[in-house]
């Protein structure tokens, strides 16, 4: 039987000093000291996802029908501290 790769969507985030991926159609996450280790580790936990029998399996259409999108939130902000955090002005 010929094997078929299917791409997962996957989201990256830096947390600290940490990669923190996290898979939503199969919600499972994983960290990583690098983007590339976040990566090869999320690859091995879809791997073995997909291989326990125990798990129920998602449907490739649900897999497919994923996008990201960017949303704007109302409000006044400045500009990023040198900590990196957003802060909301007062009014």
């Amino acid at each position: 039987m010929e094997k078929t790769q299917i791409p997962f969507p996957i989201v990256i985030m830096k947390e600290d000093d940490l990669f923190v991926a996290s898979c939503p159609p199969l919600d499972i996450a994983t960290q990583g000291e690098t983007e590339q280790e976040v990566k090869e580790n999320m690859a091995d936990l879809i791997d073995d996802y997909l291989n326990d029998e125990d798990t129920p399996k998602p449907n490739i259409k649900s897999i497919q029908a994923i996008s990201l999108s960017y949303i704007s939130v109302p409000g006044e902000y400045s500009k990023w501290e040198s900590s990196g955090h957003l802060i909301r002005q007062k009014s």
